[in-house]
């Protein structure tokens, strides 16, 4: 594709050209719509479906991953188990007097960068009046309006640090920075509450008895943990591998805004790529250690600070930026998956999770974001989530979530074992020893250290299991630290887990490939890569004459029968208006079915960017289309066998 002419993006020209096309609309709009839920129409269930392919063909197909699909219906139990139920939240404030909601990260975040602007403003206003305006009245009377939103220098360095952390931020600690700075409802000034912790999930009851408790599921990944045994069994019993789910999630987010942004339905795309605890390198981490990628570290956002550091991703891994080669491999093989759908690298960075922003699951993670009007937008997470999920459910369903390898040498390992005296045991919990028997049992090696220390110094053990208050004396267990030779280690592996929203990148990628035309604001084009235009091919014959029929038929069926997606155009606008209305639909090719096509069966082809012609027999542009939405070939390299052809009425 030719490079795109530089225009100021302008959101409002945008959002019209999608509305007009119907990439997507409000759900219900006809009844006035609900907040965060979205239809799409044919262009953009196209782009959509695009992107998708092209996720899965380069994750799934040239990672041999393992591809599920898995319910959206997911019980109480299995969210209670992983920690959702009890930590899936945001922080909601509301307003004392209207009752109106918000989600209070966002709040703060809106109020801080909005006196800023003003800041810049004011100080902008006052510069250009020093220098622009001679009349001292009238600029008085401006520096005097501006006075009420100048700020103090150090206001506004607090101000900015805050913004850098923004998600890094408690409830308490987001309570205290809205009374300091007298956040308020910005529509009424009405006073609000301190922040509230609000639970994403949609709840719902399955079946008719509302018995069983469940809910929507927030991501898809839960239903790849409980199959792990079954996945492992899949590959041959083989370490490491990969699994993939793309599907529906849902969230019932507090305050759904920017569009497609943030909604309450969404279509996620996740990989979890299981391995070895002991060794997180990756056999292809040579394939994108020479990519450079922007960095936003945790300790220059800690500093109150935005700014990126450009580093190869072999440079990131072997400073410990990135903790291992594992996470760094899907850094760049998502870097890479952003450029192929045609994101701006200049508009790529990723940025890590702050210490109390960081799931409860991971250890570490990495934001890939893309920049939007909207600022830094968090498109995908890149998280190492330890053992968490595999251990939780393995614990509460007594399952072994665990990979047996095979040792070619006998080792020797010391293991903490807990054993109980069942005749003391069993009469004094009587129908409760099962449970504390289980809590005991489900100990990690650590916390049975801990335990027996407990038991030596005191001899006895108090806990609490559930409601039960559990108390369990030197005479009833015994725990020891013994030497056993082992022919088979057992362990859980550790996840890396690359999770992708998709609504995010689809609507990103519209931003990063809207432009218009230098001699005409009006007329938009998105730019998207052949690989995800919702159309490759419009197919335009400049008469309605008969003799055009049989060409224009023959021409399609070729095109579809390639795997091209096209489309005919045969209203009776003019041939540039029609090209005007198809580059809004970001359809990269455009054939033209002439006179001459009716003499000899040649047909032009057009680039959409750069409006370039050229000219041909039909199996020459076919092949030549075959080249640049397959192979990705350069419009210079794949029409080198076809003529250059200048026509001014067909742009």
């Amino acid at each position: 594709m030719e490079a795109q002419a530089e225009q100021p993006f302008n959101r409002e020209n945008l959002e019209g050209l999608l509305k007009r096309r119907f990439f997507f609309a409000p759900s219900f709009d006809i009844y006035g719509g609900v907040s965060g839920l979205y239809d799409y129409g044919p262009p953009g269930c196209s782009l959509q479906a695009n992107i998708i392919d092209t996720w899965r063909k380069h994750f799934i197909l040239e990672e041999d991953m393992l591809e599920v699909d898995c319910t959206a219906m997911t019980p109480h139990e299995v969210l209670k188990t992983s920690g959702h139920v009890d930590k899936f939240s945001d922080w909601m404030c509301r307003d004392l007097e209207t009752g109106e909601i918000f989600r209070a990260d966002h709040l703060v975040e809106e109020v801080l960068e909005s006196r800023l602007k003003g800041d810049k403003e004011a100080r902008g206003i006052v510069e250009n009046n020093k220098e622009e305006d001679d009349d001292k009245k009238k600029r008085k009377k401006k520096v005097k309006e501006i006075k009420a939103v100048k700020l103090e220098d150090d206001v506004v360095k607090e101000y900015e640090n805050i913004l850098a952390q923004i998600d890094n931020y408690t409830g308490d600690e987001l309570g205290e920075i809205m009374k300091k700075h007298n956040i308020v409802n910005p529509a009424t000034g009405g006073k609000l509450e301190d922040p509230k912790a609000f639970n994403l999930m949609f709840e719902t009851n399955i079946g008719p008895s509302g018995v069983l408790k469940g809910y929507l599921r927030p991501e898809t990944a839960q239903g790849q943990f409980l199959n792990f045994s079954k996945l492992l069994e899949s590959n041959n019993l083989k370490m490491p591998f990969a699994s993939a789910s793309i599907g529906k999630s849902f969230r019932n987010e507090i305050s759904p805004r920017a569009g497609l942004l943030r909604v309450r339905e969404f279509l996620m795309a996740e990989v979890e790529h299981f391995v070895d605890p002991k060794d997180k390198n990756h056999k292809r981490f040579k394939e994108v250690k020479d990519l450079k990628l922007k960095f936003l570290s945790k300790k220059v956002q800690a500093a109150g600070s935005s700014d990126t550091t450009e580093m190869t991703l072999g440079e990131a891994v072997e400073s410990g930026t990135v903790d291992n080669e594992t996470l760094g491999y899907f850094l760049g093989r998502i870097y890479l998956f952003m450029l192929k759908i045609g994101m701006n690298p200049d508009r790529i960075r990723f940025r890590q999770h702050m210490e109390n922003e960081m799931a409860h699951y991971a250890t570490d993670c990495w934001d890939c974001e893309l920049h939007s009007s909207y600022g830094w937008i968090e498109c995908v997470g890149c998280a190492d989530r330890s053992a968490y999920d595999l251990t939780v459910h393995a614990a509460r369903t007594k399952e072994k979530l665990v990979v047996r390898q095979s040792l070619d040498q006998p080792i020797t390992v010391e293991r903490w074992e807990i054993d109980f005296d069942k005749k003391k045991f069993g009469p004094k919990f009587r129908k409760d020893a099962p449970k504390v028997e289980g809590w005991l049992n489900e100990r990690t090696e650590c916390e049975l250290e801990d335990l027996a220390k407990e038991l030596e110094s005191t001899g006895k053990i108090a806990f609490k299991v559930g409601d039960l208050d559990a108390e369990v004396t030197a005479d009833m267990v015994t725990i020891q630290k013994r030497t056993r030779t082992e022919h088979i280690r057992e362990y859980t592996p550790n996840v890396i887990e690359p999770s992708f929203g998709i609504g995010r990148i689809f609507y990103s990628l519209l931003e990063q490939v809207y432009w218009s035309r230098p001699e005409d604001a009006a007329r938009g084009v998105l730019s998207f890569p052949p690989v995800v235009a919702p159309t490759k091919v419009l197919v335009v014959p400049l008469s309605t004459d008969e003799s055009f029929d049989p060409i224009v038929t023959d021409l399609t069926s070729k095109l579809r029968r390639l795997g091209i997606q096209c489309k005919v155009d045969d209203s009776s606008a003019s041939i540039g208006k029609r090209y005007a209305r198809n580059d809004e639909l970001g359809t990269p090719f455009g054939i033209t079915v002439d006179f001459q096509s009716v003499k000899d069966g040649s047909v032009t082809i057009r680039e959409r960017d750069s409006t370039k012609q050229v000219r041909g027999s039909q199996r020459d542009v076919l092949d030549a289309l075959q080249a640049m939405i397959f192979r990705e070939e350069s419009w210079k390299n794949g029409t080198k066998n076809l003529q250059p052809f200048d026509s001014a009425d067909n742009n």
